[in-house]
């Protein structure tokens, strides 16, 4: 994924990054890619992605929003949006709300010297219903954000492709989300 990144320039005096924020001041910018994507339901698709990751400065935390779109008709697809808490210790909290009405908490820490940000989901849901993941099997769903250093691109990797869920109500349910 490309994009101009920690690099971004933006009109008016410059804003300081708050301390807790700095060790992931690489991810800030535009990111602009393409990706293909699957369900065990559906066919392969390509599509078209970006990621905003933006800052006000006295805050510490990262404002996150992604959409993706169909490469061929420019159609939306989907989008989320929500904040990146990054801790002093190295540990982040990632709270995401889906336009398809999920929400999603996601924690997991970063390597600010090789710029790599692990995630790992740890509860899911919606109105209706919420799931938390069990850490039993290493079936989980998971991301890993990084900043190639040597031509400046952001690459997305989606670590694996199911998660052991567990209704909170005690009842066992097994859900593919990829």
């Amino acid at each position: 994924m490309e994009g101009k990144g920690g690099d971004d320039v933006k009109a008016g005096p410059p804003r300081a990054v708050h301390p807790a924020v700095a060790p992931l001041s690489y991810l800030l910018g535009t990111w602009r890619g393409q990706g293909e994507g699957g369900f065990p339901t559906i066919n392969s698709f390509n599509y078209a992605e970006e990621l905003n990751f933006s800052h006000s400065g006295n805050k510490p935390v990262i404002a996150y929003s992604q959409k993706t779109w169909k490469l061929d008709s420019g159609e939306p697809m989907h989008a989320e949006s929500g904040y990146w808490r990054p801790k002093p210790d190295g540990t982040i909290e990632v709270v995401i709300a889906q336009s398809t009405g999920l929400v999603e908490v996601q924690k997991g820490t970063y390597n600010a010297e090789e710029k790599v940000v692990s995630l790992q989901s740890e509860l899911v849901g919606n109105a209706s219903k919420v799931l938390q993941g069990e850490a039993k099997d290493p079936c989980n769903i998971g991301w890993k954000y990084a900043k190639k250093t040597n031509d400046g691109t952001l690459v997305l990797v989606k670590i694996e492709m199911c998660f052991e869920l567990r209704a909170l109500n005690g009842e066992e349910e097994r859900q593919v989300l990829v």
